[in-house]
């Protein structure tokens, strides 16, 4: 690929408009292989590391960031042999592909990452980067502190043992409440299964969150692109995953949630 100037690399990749690229190089914030980099620095997007702000970031031009609001009732899935809903008319149909990044069951909804960045999909969807998801879950039954704590603590499915990361109170009436769970894992129906297993049935499940990148006021089957500072968090998020699973792997302490 041929060189370009950094700062131009930098704007056509999302990290902000030419003139705030050229701010961020000035304040000694990007660094290309290691060297801190200056005004009129060329890079070849395929071959030298970058980071800004000590992430590394992924300059490819034709790397794509969107979060879509993923509605009930679509699969998590490009084609489906029964014919169901499924992801394909949810994605731009101009420019690079994208795809989702992880799955959101059929019947729940809410944020779903769409990229066409491979490493960092893997960083965010592998459980053991640990990397944050947060839901809001209707349920038919009164969340009592017992019944919270009893998710935190942990339950045996028939696939292994699942744990929230946290389980904090929403709203609770008579016979229904809503609970907001963070995991760090995400199997099949993980959230539904370990809600229910403590007296909790999910009506409703809705993905808020993955870790700093929140879903707002984004209606059901709307999408947009990631913003220059998201970006940047969820480069930073991904990163930190990383660092934290080589120091597991090297003997390091475990988090309480990982290895589920």
């Amino acid at each position: 690929m041929v060189e370009e100037r950094l700062q131009r690399a930098l704007a056509r990749a999302g990290y902000g408009s030419r003139r705030s690229s050229e701010e961020l190089i000035a304040q000694g914030k990007v660094r290309v292989n290691g060297r801190i980099a200056t005004l009129g620095d060329k890079v070849d997007p395929t071959r030298d590391e970058v980071t800004l702000a000590g992430t590394p970031i992924n300059l490819d031009p034709q790397a794509r960031y969107l979060v879509l609001n993923k509605p009930s009732g679509v699969l998590t899935t490009m084609r489906d042999q029964r014919g169901r809903a499924d992801i394909r008319s949810f994605l731009p149909a101009e420019g690079p592909r994208v795809f989702p990044v992880g799955r959101l069951d059929r019947d729940s909804e809410g944020l779903l990452l769409l990229t066409n960045d491979g490493e960092l999909a893997n960083r965010l969807s592998h459980p053991r980067f640990g990397i944050e998801k947060e839901y809001l879950a209707e349920v038919a039954a009164t969340p009592t502190p017992k019944l919270l704590a009893s998710a935190r603590a942990g339950v045996v499915l028939d696939d292994g043992v699942a744990r929230a990361k946290s389980v904090r109170l929403v709203d609770a009436r008579q016979g229904r409440g809503q609970v907001a769970v963070v995991m760090t894992e995400g199997r099949k129906r993980e959230v539904r299964r370990l809600l229910a297993a403590v007296g909790l049935p999910v009506t409703r499940l809705v993905r808020v969150r993955v870790g700093p990148i929140r879903l707002g006021r984004l209606k059901p089957g709307e999408r947009r692109e990631l913003t220059a500072e998201e970006l940047l968090e969820l480069q930073r998020a991904a990163a930190e995953g990383e660092r934290r699973a080589r120091r597991t792997a090297d003997g390091g302490p475990r988090s309480p949630t990982s290895g589920m």
